[in-house]
């Protein structure tokens, strides 16, 4: 009976092992910026919550986390964050501020101009869904790479320009009242309120709200990315059975002044770097994950067997 129990045992660890690849979804976060950034997390409402939403990544950093398969919802990079340390301690950001107070987001989302990647994952047809949005305005550069998955849409899709610099007058936002150092380009809608650039009111269905002059500055730049609400043809991407890396200054050099608002952008190799590094890695846990499952099949069939001589 005890050899019985034990085999029983070793075979539900095996299935845990097995499957538990395909209960979760890898997100692998990168900072190629020359500076710091805090990215924030926020889950959408009905779907499982992340443990940690928000944290720091230094110049060159990556984090990997692990995301329930059906989870929805969206992430950003805070910039130049500090904490009062001389009254209330209160933790805030100039850009992307979650407004916790707190370096974990606890369920609240970016303060715009931020810029967002978006997923619903296991969605429609047990695809994923995502896209980089420009909607509430940009802040720093920012690509989404699958990783393994297949489908027909399943690419890379970014915004990987640098929007600050060419940020019109109107929509600018500044570290400090008239420094010149541009942090942040608001949207149409949130600059001006009005419903032909937040398509709602009379304007709220898409042959009623149309691109306008500023949505189609942010997507000259960003071609792949959403500039305004209704731009789904050209911005939502699907994978099935991806792991995602999510990377703020694709292709930025590390080695420039340390500041949000100026950025040298390096060209295509770097881009290549960051995906081929994430593919190794994947290619790495898949091969961890088989071996250690033949070691504890091995051990179970082994069990069943000896308990019949």
């Amino acid at each position: 009976m005890a050899s019985i129990q034990l085999s029983v045992l070793i075979l539900s660890l095996f299935l845990l092992q097995l499957f538990s690849g395909t209960l979760s979804t890898t997100f692998t976060i990168t900072n190629q910026c020359s500076y710091t950034v805090w990215p924030g997390i926020l889950s959408g409402a009905g779907t499982p919550h992340i443990p940690e939403t928000g944290f720091i990544l230094q110049p060159g950093q990556s984090t990997s986390i692990a995301v329930p398969v059906s989870w929805s919802g969206r992430l950003w990079g805070r910039t130049l964050c500090t904490t009062d340390s001389n009254t209330t301690g209160t933790f805030s950001c100039v850009t992307g501020d979650c407004g916790s107070g707190n370096l974990q987001c606890s369920g609240s989302g970016a303060t715009p101009p931020a810029t967002l990647a978006e997923f619903t994952l296991n969605g429609a047809g047990g695809f994923d869904y995502y896209d980089v949005s420009l909607v509430d305005g940009f802040n720093i550069p920012m690509m989404i790479a699958p990783q393994g998955g297949t489908g027909q849409n399943c690419s890379v899709t970014d915004c990987s320009a640098d929007l600050n610099k060419a940020c019109p007058t109107e929509l600018q936002v500044a570290k400090q009242v008239n420094d010149g150092n541009i942090v942040g380009c608001k949207s149409a809608c949130l600059a001006f309120g009005e419903p032909q650039y937040c398509c709602s009111g009379a304007f709220s269905t898409p042959d009623k709200c149309k691109p306008n002059s500023y949505s189609l500055s942010f997507k000259n730049a960003c071609p792949k990315a959403y500039s305004y609400a209704y731009d789904d043809g050209t911005s939502t991407f699907t994978c099935m059975k991806a792991d995602y890396v999510i990377t703020f200054c694709p292709g930025a050099d590390t080695n420039a002044n340390n500041n949000p608002g100026f950025l040298t952008i390096r060209k295509s190799p770097a881009f290549r770097w960051t995906i081929g590094h994430a593919r190794s890695g994947s290619s790495h846990k898949v091969k961890s994950t088989f071996l250690g499952s033949a070691i504890v099949v091995s051990a179970a069939v082994w069990q069943l067997w000896a308990q019949f001589l």
